[in-house]
């Protein structure tokens, strides 16, 4: 590992929640969108290796974790004499530009509710366990519910063009409805929400990333990097968590608009010297 790569020990987050959970290969692609993705121009492998040994991954794991991205055709090689560097490929950048767009967009965008559901009809048999859960897990990405199954809602009606996607692709259009109206008469809109989504365990996690970076204090710029890097990976988990409901389904003082504001005040804060020191990094490994 390089001097300018100093081991960072990311804050203690909740491996139940997996905001801790922290594998090579994901990092590796949080480093790929926060730094390599801006850019156009390939990275050295010992660059790499020298970030990741920062956030304490070990060299084979991220040499593993290398080879694995570029296995699914999101990065690809090329040799300079001895030396290996990586470039994002065609796939890389569009996947990794979908998720920065929804993670530094997420968490910020407060909008008037006009009272709306989208409500999904889907039916999956139990037998086709692993088409259910691909199912369960786009629709929970797009921020759907499941108040009960076959069973999704949301209160944002314009999504149903993402779901209308995700049910083509799993070529279930045959075996699937959507509805979009008011909640009736009967009934709570409060409980169905209850129902659907666990927002008392989004919650936690969202006072444990509060508790984890309120008072980081990076010292040095490897530190501040590394930092930087635990920040982006940690909060690009909660797009997934939290189904942004809007504010009148909402518990009060709830916790992730304090922590979509600390993200983004540190985000810019750290951004400048975390570019500058990738960039020190980036220059430092060029051949002589």
């Amino acid at each position: 590992m390089s001097a300018a790569a100093e081991p960072f020990a990311h804050p203690a987050l909740s491996r139940r929640r997996e905001l801790g959970a922290t594998s090579a290969r994901s990092l590796l692609l949080t480093v790929l969108g926060e730094f390599v993705l801006p850019r156009d121009e390939p990275v050295w492998t010992q660059v790499l290796i020298d970030v990741l040994g920062g956030l304490e991954v070990e060299p084979k794991s991220a040499r593993q974790a290398l080879a694995r991205t570029a296995a699914e055709g999101l990065l690809e090689s090329g040799r300079a004499g001895r030396r290996v560097r990586w470039s994002l490929t065609e796939s890389g950048r569009r996947l990794l530009t979908d998720g920065a767009d929804r993670i530094y967009g997420f968490g910020n965008t407060s909008r008037p509710w006009d009272g709306q559901w989208l409500v999904l009809l889907v039916s999956v048999p139990e037998s086709r366990r692993q088409l259910r859960h691909r199912l369960r897990t786009r629709l929970a990405w797009a921020g759907l519910g499941s108040p009960t199954p076959g069973v999704w809602l949301s209160p944002d009606p314009g999504k149903q063009d993402e779901v209308a996607d995700v049910v083509a692709d799993l070529e279930l259009a045959g075996v699937t409805s959507s509805f979009v109206g008011s909640f009736g008469a009967i009934g709570s809109q409060r409980e169905i929400v209850e129902q659907a989504w666990d927002l008392a365990e989004v919650e936690d996690a969202y006072e444990e990333f509060l508790d984890a970076f309120a008072r980081a204090e990076p010292a040095t710029p490897a530190e501040l990097l590394a930092h930087q890097i635990h920040l982006v990976h940690t909060w690009r988990r909660f797009p997934f968590l939290d189904p942004q409901l809007p504010a009148e389904l909402l518990p009060e003082a709830w916790a992730g608009t304090r922590a979509a504001d600390l993200f983004t005040d540190l985000h810019a804060r750290w951004h400048g010297p975390a570019q500058e020191q990738w960039t020190h990094l980036v220059g430092s490994a060029r051949p002589a």
